[in-house]
Formats: C-alpha cells, structure tokens, sequence
C-alpha cells in the first residue's frame, strides 16, 4: 500500500499578505481556483489508487483544513501538532501511524504548498520511487532546474541506479547566483524539492541509527496520543522533539539514499515572483488576478480581491492588495517579504496573523469598521453549527439578524431570532450563539466597551474542545 503523507504547516511568511499565520499558504487559491492543499489532495488520491491520505498539521489548521477536503471523495486522517517541530518530527510520528496501519506501507511524503502540473510526468517519477523504496531506498524527488534558481537547496547527482534514478554524492545549501549558474550549467545537480518516498520500516530504522534520542522520544508521544476515528492528536510532550528537518537528520547521513531526477514541472511557490511565474502571462508578461486596469506596464503581478487596482508605467513589480494591506515591491526582492512579517511581529501588528475574515471552526467573521469604544463585525455561522457558551468582561454586543435563523442564550433566557430582529446582551452575562437551520446564518454584531481584544472571553461550553 502507497500511503499518501501530506505535510501541511508553515506560515508562508514571503507570502504575506495572503498568507498569514492563521491562514497559511497551503488554503491560498492559485492555479485553477483550488487551495494548494486541495490540489496536493487530489493528486495524492490519483497516485495512490484513492488510498486515504495522512495530513499532519498543527491543530489550529484541523477545523480549515476540514472544511477545505469536506466534499472530498476520500477523507484524510489528520496527524494533529501542538506546535510545528520541522519535518523529522512530523515524519517520525506519521511513520509510525503508517506502520499501525499496514505493516509493509510505504510512505509518499508531500508538503501541501506545491504547485506541479505535469501530473502525469509526477505520477510516472511516483511509481519509479515506489519500487526503489520497496527495495530498501530512501528515494528523494529532485526537479531538473529550469534556471539559476537561488531559493532552493540542490543536490549534486552521482552514478545511475536503474537507468531512471541517481546515487546522491552531496546536498548543497542554497547558493549565491554565480553557483547556481554553474549548477544549471555541470547538468549533474537537481533541485531538492522536499518530496520523499520510503517505507515506514526503513525510515524508522534510519531514525533510529541516526537520531536514536528523538526516536524514542516519538514512540512515547506516539503511545499517548488521542485517536479518534480520522482525528489522531498528540500530546504536548510533542513539543520537546528535537527540531530539525529530516534532510540534516537523515538524507545527508544516510548510505540508501537515491534520487529521482523528475522531468515534471514543479514550484513550492515559496514567494510572490513563484506565483506570477505559475499564471499564464499577457503579451507584455504581466500577470493578474482580479480586477484590474494595467497600462504600459510590464512584467508585472497584480494580486487583488474586492476591489479596481490600476498599474501605469509599471516594470518587473509586485502588487498584493487584501482588505487590510497592500504589498507592493519589486519582483527582485520578494524574498525580503518575510522582513515585513518580521516587523508586524515585533510591533505586535494583528496584520502578521490575521485577515480582516477570520475563520473559525462554527465559521467566520469580518471586522467592518472599528474606533475607539466600538468595533462592528459580520458574523457568517454554519448551518447546524454554534458559538462556545462565553462571556465578556469588558464589552457589551448588539445583535442583528440579517438572514437565517439564529437560536441565542442571553443570560438565563434562550431566544430564536430571525432576519430583521435583534438582541443585546450585557458585559458580563454568559451568551452562546447558534444556527438552527441548514443554511448560513449571517448577522451584524456592533461591540461597545473601553476594550475590545478577542482575548476578553471566559469560555465555559465549547463542541470544538476550545475551553
């Protein structure tokens, strides 16, 4: 059995403002509508003859990650983290949840933020990874460079295996431009797309030659782990795994590594100038999404949502407008986006981790408009779905009903409400919301108080595990 791993975390911060951390880049939207999540989904089921994939995520994703693969075929397991530790960790835990299942399995490990294709070019480099990992091998996919790429790391191919596979003699950091041309020009290097084929046995025999601490470490969370049906959550003792990626722990020490050189298109879409480079260019080489109004411009990507971006006179620029920021740069520097990140971080800027439409598990809500005293919101609640039993110290809230049928705890009395009717409920009185009918419910919310943060709430029921 070839078991699908999709590895899904990272906040994707040279994406910002599309990315954040709370909606990190495996949901963004690029290359046919779907998320990149989606995408790496659907080409998982296609390789592994519909098996069931395993997505190992950080818990705060479980609730986003759901509802993008609901009307799935096939539904995945989630492998849920407390916290991100790097790929080794995440990998050790999903082997041994693919070794409990089969005990043959043979892994296919894929990070959910890649772009390919060429599919059937990917699912031909699968099968080959496949007979070299039943053999014994840890098989990496490398990607043919299509030019002197310096955002990604390379590995120097050695002698054939198999007459479509490589020995590996060395990994090499990313490098400066001059030797990336150089790489590009030997022909003997390929990029190190992240992408893995093993069994589950000889991965954790490797784990346990050369990381035989964190190994043991990964049996024990594994052992305390909650399994619940598709929904597999490790404790927080996850969080002292070492955290290192299994290239430094294993493929740079490892004597039974290969590497497959695939011919298929391939992108991480690790920022901005990657994006562009994945949609179809006008006759000047500009690149849009949106509406927009581009004039003597040039090589040039809009990326926009909601409202008219007009470009003049624009060359070998970036343009990401969201409701709350606007990024624009030059296409030469997109891998300094993260510093923006950085800064937004440091100043405790909410714009880091959040869009203006937070997502939470019961659904969504926008903050309209705010000042001082005031905050006004659009809550979206789905059908059947309802808000924690919670109060607010410091803040009292207006309700209206704009559509649907809404059924609201106030204190000691429960209410049904429906569109043009309205409640307010006190500072300090226990509330809950909820939708009773099978469709959305949509609201306004108008907050008044001296604070406003979301982190004035006492939770006391919750069917999402939240308190």
């Amino acid at each position: 059995m070839l078991i699908p791993i999709i590895l899904s975390g990272g906040a994707g911060t040279r994406l910002w403002p599309v990315s954040r951390e709370a909606h990190p880049k495996p949901f963004m939207r690029i290359g046919g509508g779907k998320s990149l999540l989606t995408q790496t989904h659907e080409r998982a089921l296609a390789v592994s003859n519909q098996t069931a994939p395993l997505i190992v995520t950080n818990r705060n994703y479980y609730f986003l990650s759901h509802d993008e693969l609901d009307r799935q075929n096939v539904q995945p397991t989630y492998l849920l983290e407390p916290i991100g530790r790097n790929t080794t960790p995440a990998i050790a835990l999903a082997a041994l949840w693919a070794k409990a299942q089969q005990s043959d399995a043979c892994m296919l490990v894929m990070p959910a933020d890649h772009l390919i294709k060429d599919t059937p070019g990917f699912y031909t480099a699968v099968r080959q990874a496949e007979g070299l990992a039943r053999q014994g091998q840890l098989v990496l996919f490398g990607v043919r460079p299509t030019g002197p790429e310096t955002g990604f790391g390379y590995i120097e191919m050695g002698p054939p295996v198999n007459g479509f596979a490589n020995a590996v003699k060395r990994f090499v950091e990313k490098p400066n431009a001059t030797l990336a041309a150089e790489y590009l020009a030997q022909g003997t290097y390929v990029w190190n797309s992240g992408m893995f084929c093993f069994t589950a046995d000889a991965i954790i025999t490797a784990l346990d030659e050369h990381l035989p601490d964190l190994m043991h470490a990964a049996r024990t969370v594994w052992s305390d782990a909650q399994k619940n049906g598709n929904k597999v959550e490790l404790p927080e003792s996850f969080s002292t795994l070492e955290n290192i990626s299994i290239d430094y722990a294993v493929m740079e020490k490892a004597k039974n590594i290969t590497v497959i050189p695939g011919e298929f298109d391939w992108s991480d879409i690790g920022a901005w100038n990657a994006v562009s480079d994945a949609c179809d260019p006008d006759m000047h080489g500009n690149t849009t999404s949106g509406e927009n109004i581009m004039i003597d411009s040039r090589n040039t990507h809009i990326e926009n949502n909601g409202r008219l971006v007009a470009a003049i006179g624009l060359d070998n620029m970036l343009i990401i407008d969201t409701p709350d920021a606007l990024l624009v740069a030059d296409k030469s520097k997109s891998q300094e986006v993260r510093q923006v990140v950085s800064q937004l971080k440091a100043s405790q800027h909410d714009a880091h981790k959040h869009h203006r439409t937070v997502v939470r598990p019961w659904g969504t809500y926008t903050v309209l408009e705010d000042g001082p005293g005031f905050k006004i919101k659009r809550i979206v609640v789905k059908p059947k779905a309802s808000l924690s039993l919670q109060m607010h110290h410091h803040r009292s809230e207006h309700w209206v009903v704009v559509s649907g049928v809404a059924e609201i705890v106030n204190g000691e009395d429960t209410i049904v409400l429906h569109a043009n009717q309205s409640t307010y409920i006190p500072a300090g009185h226990k509330h809950r919301l909820a939708n009773l009918s099978d469709t959305e419910l949509s609201l306004i919310e108008v907050q008044c108080g001296h604070y406003l943060g979301e982190d004035d709430i006492v939770r006391f029921d919750d069917i999402y595990g939240r308190v």
